[in-house]
């Protein structure tokens, strides 16, 4: 048996198993019925690629683990279940795309055969939502609010300052981080908005000046995309009849967003941020509250890890990498940025109180 060749074909059937069983716990969450035909014939579609690298496998004879989907494809159901589909799809695009650059899988001739036209429109549409945003800006947020938070309770533990001078510091570090992500995504939001809010206005204007733009616009988006010239021309000269329609198209492919959402609430952003970035700080300075000295310290170390633990599963969705990889990288980042603003508080500590 050729070993290289069954593990090759044993991380395809990985990656396979896994969309199969996402796609079909999307397929049984989602509201609209249109959106589980489509999620459902994908998981079908995964299916049968995953019955491929079976069956190829027991042509080299190897064993057949059993099906087990991996951590991340449970807690992406999960969220689904709770917050709707679009919350997730634009993680479950990224992470198929990590995996296929991670595990490159010969699709040629039975991949896309089974994924239907309005299931890749269902994507395309899902990639573009702001709830998969909104997912990865709390984990981003979470995370933030943690290292900058240890960060200055290892300061302030560093400068030998007493135990309420140290929980003092850390709330007054959660408070104004909180605040200062909430404004930051309130601001960043709006700004988007605004910007793209110009952008259609002034596509919009153009087309109604001169008409004949918009159907050339449109004719060289789809032959980019592969149409016949004549095919592609009667299709711009049929969406230019509703000008609304055609507005829409140039302004998803020119500015790739959807009109209706332009990135989704500022204030639901806001909010996001604000809880996220508390989360996250409470870890580093709540041992403070119980304890002292260098037991509080010590507890506030771990209490660290395990509230970076539990981000490391949320950055793990985003990235594709294994749940052991996240918190190793995790433990490596804040530990270094906790280490220096420890070095540093204890020398102007100890320049300070002469």
């Amino acid at each position: 048996m050729n070993d290289a060749r069954a593990r090759r074909y044993l991380r395809n059937l990985r990656v396979e198993r896994d969309n199969e069983a996402l796609y079909a716990q999307l397929a049984a969450v989602a509201s609209d019925a249109r959106l589980a035909r489509a999620y459902r014939r994908i998981a079908d579609g995964e299916g049968a690629n995953a019955a491929f690298w079976e069956s190829r496998l027991s042509e080299l004879g190897a064993d057949i683990p059993l099906p087990r989907p991996r951590v991340r494809v449970r807690v992406l159901g999960t969220l689904a279940k709770w917050f709707g589909t679009g919350f997730v799809m634009p993680t479950v695009m990224r992470l198929e795309h990590a995996d296929h650059l991670e595990t490159p899988v010969d699709r040629t001739g039975h991949r896309n055969h089974f994924v239907p036209a309005d299931a890749e429109g269902v994507r395309v549409h899902r990639h573009r939502a702001a709830g998969g945003n909104t997912l990865r800006a709390s984990v981003l947020g979470a995370n933030d609010g943690l290292v900058s938070n240890v960060s200055l309770v290892m300061g302030m533990a560093g400068a030998a300052t007493g135990n309420h001078a140290v929980l003092l510091a850390g709330l007054a570090g959660l408070v104004a981080g909180s605040c200062s992500m909430a404004l930051g995504e309130w601001l960043s939001v709006n700004s988007s908005r605004e910007f793209y809010q110009a952008q259609i206005t002034e596509r919009a204007e153009r087309m109604a000046v001169a008409p004949e733009e918009s159907v050339r616009r449109i004719t060289g988006i789809y032959r980019d995309k592969g149409l016949a010239r004549a095919k592609a021309e009667h299709l711009a000269e049929h969406l230019s009849e509703s000008p609304r329609t055609a507005l829409d198209t140039v302004v998803r492919e020119d500015l790739g967003v959807d009109p209706s959402e332009l990135g989704g609430s500022a204030w639901s952003a806001a909010v996001s941020s604000l809880c996220f970035f508390a989360f996250g700080a409470i870890f580093p300075v709540a041992p403070y509250f119980f304890v002292g000295g260098r037991v509080a310290m010590f507890a506030s170390m771990a209490a660290t890890f395990a509230g970076l633990c539990l981000i490391a599963v949320g950055t793990s969705l985003f990235t594709g990498r294994s749940l052991a990889f996240s918190i190793a990288r995790q433990a490596l980042i804040t530990a270094i940025a906790a280490a220096i603003t420890f070095g540093v508080g204890h020398v102007l500590g100890t320049a300070i109180a002469g």
